[in-house]
């Protein structure tokens, strides 16, 4: 038994679907609504038949009292021998007649039991005297009996209305009321397993679909589910969802594998110059400080694109609440630690609303990657470098943008400067890994927003960014 019992634990979880649990809980609801309404309706029809019963067998009862407290009437004038008696006979009743000692004058079909209650009314002086009697049995049959005094010590006259048959109806009644039950339980059980079949067959598909991706860990599966309603929701909603793990996936792995190869070059590099420190004793002093100087500009430029790809991967996953960000406050901060950082003039302007929903920290950094880029590209202008802050361009959006008068882009590379790890060829020699405008693109699209780059008027370029609304388009500066 306990052995039963322990197969029967674990099976359990995977014996009741939910197809079966809305099948079995519709069928339920069904049967008890079912049950009561028939319990109720026979209960409110069995006692409208019986009160009916009652009442008319009272009204005859009553009807009989009062014809002989009317009229002196005997045994005689209730024989069924005598002329008229089906007038004066009770209609769709028994009756019997009783003489004055309570003997049978005129007996019924089927005849009454007559008892010392009965004979007592029977000789009773006042006519109309009544002794009733309920549930009698005669023969197979159940009776109720009225007596009723004729008066005088003439006698009585028994009426008496049979109960069984009533009852055998009311029987017949709960029978096909039980069999109804039944019926309709049995078709609600059908129904709702169909029904359950119907809802549940959408969400099986979900069901396989995620067992799949588990199994295989393959996140393009399509989901074919349709519909409006919530199961169609979620259907959309999951696969929405898949599309945006697929997506992920594959940004990490292009990620890695574009950051693997931004690494061999400098670590390459290093490893070269490595080796030759184990000759540095053999090299003139001016090989030995430009080995050196090569040594920290590629440690510098290592660990820069090492901060670069963890400041990328943090955008991609920050928990930064959002708030309600003054930009041009973020800008004016930026801006300080450029000029000092760099001695060049950085000039900002701000104008309208410059507030919007937003990341502080990555909407910082998206100011200070375009800073930088501009520093990097005119590092020898004498121009100062500009941070244009505008809100709202258009209902709800903030702009920023940089200007610099550096050499500005060519028309090939406008449409990828945002690309990770893209440099273009004229910039190839410069530090930095191509990861800065990249970021600025993450946390722009984060924002609702979109980046965006064209060429300046009189020489240089226009680089930046909006927060909420939708892509910028290109125009001049303002």
């Amino acid at each position: 038994m306990g052995r039963l019992r322990r197969l029967l634990a674990r099976r359990r979880p995977g014996l009741v679907s939910l197809r079966t649990t809305l099948a079995v809980s519709f069928a339920a609801v069904t049967a008890a609504v079912t049950v009561l309404v028939g319990i109720l309706s026979y209960g409110s029809a069995a006692r409208l038949v019986r009160v009916d019963q009652q009442t008319v067998f009272d009204e005859v009862v009553q009807d009989l009292r009062d014809e002989v407290g009317q009229h002196r009437m005997t045994p005689d004038d209730f024989s069924s021998s005598a002329p008229g008696h089906d007038v004066v006979r009770p209609a769709r009743t028994d009756v019997q007649v009783l003489g004055p000692d309570g003997t049978v004058v005129d007996s019924g079909s089927p005849g009454l039991p007559v008892t010392a209650a009965d004979r007592r009314t029977a000789a009773a002086a006042t006519a109309g005297q009544l002794t009733q009697h309920k549930d009698v049995d005669v023969g197979s049959d159940v009776y109720r009996i009225a007596t009723v005094a004729l008066g005088g010590g003439r006698g009585a006259v028994q009426v008496a209305q049979e109960f069984s048959d009533t009852e055998d109806l009311l029987r017949a009644l709960q029978q096909r009321t039980l069999a109804l039950m039944a019926a309709v339980v049995t078709a609600a059980g059908l129904f709702g397993w169909w029904l359950a079949r119907r809802i549940t067959r959408r969400l099986v598909v979900l069901t396989s679909a995620a067992e799949d991706v588990a199994r295989t860990r393959r996140l393009g599966v399509q989901v074919p589910v349709t519909g409006y309603d919530e199961v169609g929701r979620l259907g959309r909603a999951f696969d929405r969802m898949l599309g945006r793990l697929a997506q992920s996936e594959e940004d990490q792995r292009r990620l890695i594998q574009d950051a693997g190869h931004e690494l061999r070059t400098p670590l390459t590099s290093l490893r070269t110059n490595i080796s030759l420190l184990r000759r540095i004793d053999e090299l003139p002093p001016a090989t030995r400080d430009e080995l050196v100087a090569d040594l920290t500009q590629e440690a510098r430029e290592l660990t820069d694109l090492v901060n670069e790809l963890v400041d990328l991967a943090a955008g991609q996953s920050d928990t930064e609440p959002s708030q309600l960000v003054d930009i041009a406050d973020l800008a004016e901060d930026v801006v300080g630690l450029a000029r000092r950082r760099t001695g060049r003039e950085v000039v900002l302007r701000a104008s309208g609303d410059t507030t919007a929903h937003g990341r502080p920290g990555l909407l910082q950094r998206a100011v200070s990657n375009l800073v930088e880029n501009a520093t990097k590209f005119d590092r020898d202008g004498t121009s100062p470098i500009e941070v244009h802050v505008a809100g709202p361009a258009r209902p709800g959006t903030v702009r920023v943008e940089v200007l610099d008068r550096g050499p500005g882009i060519a028309d090939a590379d406008l449409i990828r400067i945002f690309d990770r790890f893209y440099r273009a060829a004229d910039a190839r020699a410069l530090p930095g890994s191509g990861l800065g405008l990249s970021i600025v693109r993450e946390v722009a699209l984060a924002h609702g927003g979109a980046p965006f780059a064209f060429r300046r008027e009189g020489g240089g370029s226009v680089i930046g960014f909006t927060v909420g609304g939708g892509p910028v388009e290109e125009g001049r500066s303002r």
